[in-house]
């Protein structure tokens, strides 16, 4: 939908003549579970946007409307902001950490669609954040800068939504660049975009349409059982602060001190941080086989150490690394269910599509959703 239909939506709706903003959601093509223990990540953002249309109003709420629930919902912003466990919450969360940062909305009238498959880790979430902050900051005139707004984004899922997330999903959401990834160090948040070459390649993005309810718990429990790996390890590596600290090296010569699980989580993390250091030096020298080697290494290690993948996604990688064309594939997101992401030369992507989805569904009756994506700009005012 451009921006012209958008706005007669919004006039369907509302009365004003809004401004309208959109944010894109992710993949991530490496570096899973990294990003909340100060390590390295490699995603893209994806060709499929949250659209935000808005016009302010002067008593201090907020009507918001999804095209997708086919819901309006209004919020009081003079009232205690409270978690509903419902998608508006996103909204109200970026609300609410503006709100704290000094900025006084008036409040606003908002239209919302989006394309992001909801619940597939494509990152959704941060998309629903990184557009409404830009439409609400658009309410009083105002700006951040890109760095800003992603870390308030963080903020508002953690505080607010109630979900322990590391800062890769908004930071690439608003930084994302158009035929790039991006190679972002979390704890810094230097970054560095990374050409893709996609002339013979293409980035496959597969929903096995499963979503599997112990994500959100068993996420929070990784967390734990990361920082208890450091607690356990500074006693031999007292100046570590995260486990991006320990190289592979350190970890072998202490790993039979920590419990059988930690130890696991812990490997996981730390391998996973150099294979993506390894997958930027790849993908900077065009050496696809490498990268899709790196791609397997890591599904594998999700699966077996961190244990956050499922049968529907192992099946659908297996699927997909047996066709010929098919470089490397993983699971991407925090797990449970969701997409995988597949490497797959550009000359097989039809047959690849057309033999994973017949396979799929016959072993599971699922009929997968199957993405072929570029990389895409970040969020960013349609003008």
């Amino acid at each position: 939908m451009d921006r012209k239909q958008f706005v007669k939506k919004f006039e369907q709706h509302f009365a004003g003549k809004p401004r309208v903003f959109r944010a894109p959601g992710r993949v991530n093509l490496i570096g899973e579970h990294t990003d909340y223990n100060d390590g390295f990540v490699f995603p893209m953002a994806i060709s499929f946007y949250t659209t935000i249309a808005v016009f302010p109003t002067r008593d201090r709420k907020l009507y918001i409307r999804s095209e997708n629930m086919n819901e309006l919902i209004a919020i009081d912003l003079d009232a205690n902001a409270t978690r509903r466990n419902h998608w508006s919450d996103y909204v109200a969360g970026m609300a609410n950490v503006l709100e704290a940062e000094g900025f006084r909305l008036p409040g606003a009238s908002m239209l919302i669609d989006s394309d992001v498959p909801v619940g597939s880790g494509l990152s959704s979430s941060a998309a629903l954040e990184m557009s409404a902050g830009l439409a609400l900051l658009s309410t009083i005139g105002s700006e951040l800068a890109l760095e800003k707004l992603a870390l308030l984004g963080q903020k508002a899922e953690n505080q607010f939504v109630g979900m322990n997330c590391g800062i890769m999903d908004q930071f690439i959401s608003t930084h994302g660049k158009e035929n790039h990834a991006l190679f972002l160090d979390c704890r810094t948040l230097d970054y560095e975009l990374v050409p893709l070459q996609a002339d013979d390649i293409r980035f496959v993005i597969c929903n096995t349409m499963v979503k599997h309810e112990l994500g959100s718990s068993e996420y929070n429990k990784r967390r734990a059982e990361c920082e208890q790996g450091v607690t356990l390890m500074r006693a031999d590596y007292p100046d570590i602060k995260a486990l991006r600290d320990v190289s592979l090296v350190q970890f072998k010569k202490v790993q039979h001190k920590l419990p059988d699980i930690v130890r696991k989580r812990c490997r996981h993390v730390i391998s996973e941080n150099e294979r993506t250091l390894q997958s930027m030096t790849a993908l900077n020298s065009n050496d696809l086989e490498k990268f899709g080697q790196l791609m397997n290494s890591s599904h594998d290690s999700l699966r077996d150490d961190y244990q956050v993948s499922c049968k529907e996604l192992d099946l659908m990688v297996e699927l997909a690394r047996a066709h010929d064309g098919c470089l490397g594939a993983r699971m991407t997101g925090g797990g449970f269910g969701g997409c995988t992401v597949n490497l797959v030369l550009a000359n097989s992507v039809d047959h690849f599509v057309e033999n994973l989805s017949k396979s799929y569904e016959k072993e599971t009756t699922l009929k997968p959703d199957i993405y072929i994506s570029v990389p895409s700009e970040g969020a960013h005012e349609l003008i």
